[in-house]
């Protein structure tokens, strides 16, 4: 059994001056991203891996979720999250390595939503910070196609 994660980031500023891919965490989006890593903590969902998109935003909520959560999985970040192909960024998990039963990524929108609808056949919204857990029945992340949506937690529906 393989376990995929899929965390889109936390809240960010649409204030910052410079570049989309260095907008920073808003307090509000830090906040978030916290109560997501408690429950991640509380419900035994830590994951072995966590590959974030090279943005800042996402690399600051990957963060925060190993740091709340306890989680000592090694953060690797990828260009291959930041952008929009869905199917590249399925290539991603698809060739991690099969020691990790549990994978979190870390990334965008629309990406996010597509990923969760692709690999589940569920369409949810996914708004900053939620998170969508999938499983799949397989022994290796190669051969991962359709699995089953367990659970989507929403930071909103938290507080």
């Amino acid at each position: 059994m393989k376990t995929l994660l899929v965390l889109r980031h936390a809240k960010s500023s649409w204030d910052h001056p410079g570049p989309d891919h260095d907008r920073p965490l808003m307090k509000r989006g830090r906040r978030a991203a916290q109560h997501i890593a408690e429950e991640i903590r509380e419900r035994d969902l830590l994951p072995d891996v966590i590959i974030s998109s090279t943005a800042k935003r996402a690399r600051k909520t990957a963060r925060i979720i190993q740091e709340t959560s306890g989680c000592r999985a090694e953060i690797i970040k990828t260009g291959d999250l930041y952008f929009e192909d869905i199917g590249i960024q399925i290539h991603v998990v698809t060739s991690a390595d099969d020691i990790y039963k549990r994978i979190m990524i870390v990334g965008h929108n629309p990406s996010s939503e597509g990923i969760v609808h692709k690999l589940s056949g569920e369409s949810i919204v996914m708004a900053t910070a939620t998170l969508a857990v999938i499983d799949f029945d397989v022994h290796s992340w190669s051969e991962i196609s359709q699995g089953k949506l367990r659970l989507v937690l929403r930071p909103r529906e938290l507080e």
